[in-house]
């Protein structure tokens, strides 16, 4: 009889499975040195989809991100901030990289002289997100809101609102609390300016199921 020894020695090549490398472009962020994958990404590993077809986001996402970006737009001082949208990336440490849909920076933690083709290495004042686009099936959508959220308020981020369209809440996270409120009620932003994500659907005649 052949040790098991024997057998793994005669067993074919061919019969040996290698893990698929994941291409860079999958990773939508780094977090403690753990690569988070974008939503999608195994059906692009097996062969299903396109990189292209799930770099793309549906309707609502960013009929919201709109919404808050223009309501940014018309109170924001642009000779104090910068708003950044779609995707900037943040640059926490060697062993995390963030990115948030929209992003306000004081102009004097990001000045005009430090844009650049590269992430920012310095925190927003605000940051946003519009539902989770990463793959959570491994570590969970509710432990990634609040390890996300937890490493961006300690890497000096004011507020953290997280919009999220399944349960139709907001979340708002700073280092004193953290808060799940209706979407329908009016929510504090920043300098006393509130928005309604859910009046404003509403009032477009959008209906979330």
């Amino acid at each position: 009889m052949a040790t098991i020894s024997q057998t793994v020695q005669s067993r074919p090549a061919t019969t040996r499975t290698k893990a698929k490398k994941i291409p860079e472009a999958l990773v939508y962020e780094t977090l403690d040195g753990k690569p988070l994958y974008r939503k999608g990404y195994r059906e692009v590993i097996a062969g299903k989809k396109t990189l292209e077809e799930i770099m793309g986001a549906s309707t609502l996402q960013p009929v919201i991100v709109y919404y808050l970006t223009v309501f940014i737009g018309k109170f924001i001082d642009e000779e104090q901030f910068f708003v950044l949208v779609s995707e900037p990336g943040v640059h926490i440490d060697h062993r995390s990289n963030l990115a948030n849909d929209i992003a306000i920076y004081s102009q004097d933690v990001l000045p005009p002289s430090s844009i650049s083709k590269k992430y920012a290495d310095v925190p927003p004042r605000i940051a946003i997100e519009v539902d989770i686009s990463i793959d959570a099936a491994d570590t969970g959508e509710t432990s990634y809101i609040y390890r996300k959220t937890r490493k961006l308020l300690d890497f000096g981020v004011e507020t953290v609102f997280w919009v999220l369209t399944d349960a139709k809440v907001v979340i708002v996270a700073t280092t004193e609390r953290i808060e799940t409120i209706d979407w329908m009620r009016d929510i504090t932003l920043m300098d006393g300016q509130h928005f309604n994500v859910g009046a404003y659907l509403e009032k477009r005649g959008i209906v979330v199921d």
